[in-house]
């Protein structure tokens, strides 16, 4: 991956955003610590990197506009350096992922990235760590302007009905 460049970043984030140990990080006013960073994939198909957004200390955060905003400044540098494809799935931590999911395809459908990026959302169906049936929400994101975007879209479609046929 291509490093994502800080002085574009921070030119419209409203947090300030830094990179330490190969990880964006960035702080709000109410002193809650958010860690940005990508992992590569190994699908054989197209080259895509897992977007990871944690809070390392896991701090309860109040409705801020300007996180989702800074987050969006930051994909959007990713795409700016990177013509991948971005794979997005929500932590399970507090059994809080669906609430993850939507307010993180709201931050980003929010925006006039609906223009640029295709935002694909959907569901999968896993077990949890008690052995009880839950589900997986993931997305995958994708610039509209990518030559394989119809393929891209189509493998992805057809890996989550193959994930979904096989869990109960």
């Amino acid at each position: 991956m291509e490093p994502l460049n800080l002085t574009r970043i921070n030119i419209n984030a409203p947090y300030k955003v830094w990179n330490e140990e190969d990880a964006y990080r960035f702080e709000t006013e109410n002193g809650i610590s958010y860690v940005v960073d990508f992992d590569l994939d190994d699908n054989p198909y197209y080259r895509c990197y897992w977007f990871n957004l944690t809070n390392p200390r896991h701090t309860k955060s109040p409705n801020d506009i300007k996180i989702a905003q800074t987050v969006v400044c930051i994909i959007e540098e990713f795409f700016n350096q990177n013509p991948d494809v971005l794979l997005y799935m929500c932590s399970h931590d507090n059994g809080q992922q669906a609430q993850r999911s939507r307010l993180f395809l709201r931050w980003f459908n929010g925006y006039e990235q609906q223009q640029r990026y295709l935002l694909k959302a959907t569901d999968v169906k896993a077990i949890g760590s008690d052995g009880k049936p839950t589900k997986d929400y993931v997305a995958i994101i994708i610039q509209r302007t990518n030559p394989r975007l119809d393929e891209i879209i189509a493998r992805f479609d057809s890996e989550i009905e193959m994930f979904n046929e096989f869990k109960p």
